[in-house]
């Protein structure tokens, strides 16, 4: 790629190295604490560091990286009440869409729900075997956590609902919960269970109990995460105020 860009093409260009970014980010390629220096970004991807200043603005604005005045960029690393709260209104929203999939989910669906989510917990234990990372790729691939989610936030079929989700999903890097999966065998056994109940209720379209689980399942997740968070970057700059 050239340093050089059509004055045209400079707002599609920092939106695309942004995403980029984003991804590494939120797939844990780039890690929580990790200074980002303009210059090394932009020999990496080829571009001068006008719109690598203005990406990492935009990363700053949606709460992924801080921008310190001596520091420069970090990758920000999220304190336990945030995430506690941010899984707090997840909850709420993932509880509304399971209510509303209950009745708009076929036989068919409902049992690729069930292997996906076999085929997730068999990796997860395949992983903890080897003790071999389990990263946000191999769990995509297989069957990832969002799987049985993301399905039932199609079946809801509430547009502004799956973008207030979206936005939520794109707050944290994705492979803390599969580290969880494979480091926490307590949790892992927990996380099959409760989408194996969520499941059930959905098969038997009742709405009122797959969203009571829903609600239950993302708090206790949102808890096991908050705790990853408090036991793991101790060590790493932290954002946020203090509670």
């Amino acid at each position: 790629m050239s340093p050089t860009t059509a004055p045209g093409d400079g707002a599609a260009l920092v939106d695309d190295l942004a995403r980029r970014i984003r991804d590494e980010i939120l797939s844990g390629a780039i890690p929580l604490g990790r200074p980002l220096r303009q210059a090394e970004l932009a020999e990496r991807f080829g571009i001068s560091r006008t719109p690598v200043r203005e990406a990492l603005r935009q990363l700053q604005t949606s709460g992924l990286i801080e921008i310190h005045a001596h520091r420069g960029a970090v990758v920000r690393v999220p304190v336990p009440w945030e995430v506690r709260e941010t899984y707090e209104v997840r909850a709420a929203l993932e509880a509304l869409a399971a209510r509303r999939a209950a009745t708009r989910l076929s036989a068919r669906v409902i049992a690729q729900m069930r292997e996906s989510n076999d085929a997730l917990y068999a990796l997860a234990v395949a992983a903890a075997e080897r003790s071999t990372p389990l990263s946000d790729h191999d769990v995509r691939e297989t069957a990832n956590d969002y799987a049985l989610h993301s399905t039932i936030h199609r079946a809801a079929m509430n547009e502004r609902l799956q973008a207030m989700l979206d936005d939520i999903h794109l707050s944290y890097p994705r492979n803390v919960p599969a580290m969880l999966l494979r480091e926490n065998a307590q949790h892992r056994e927990g996380n099959y269970r409760q989408h194996v109940a969520i499941i059930d209720a959905l098969a038997a379209e009742d709405g009122e109990l797959a969203a009571r689980l829903m609600q239950e399942h993302v708090l206790s997740t949102g808890e096991q995460v908050a705790r990853w968070y408090e036991q793991h970057t101790a060590a790493a700059p932290r954002g946020g105020a203090a509670r």
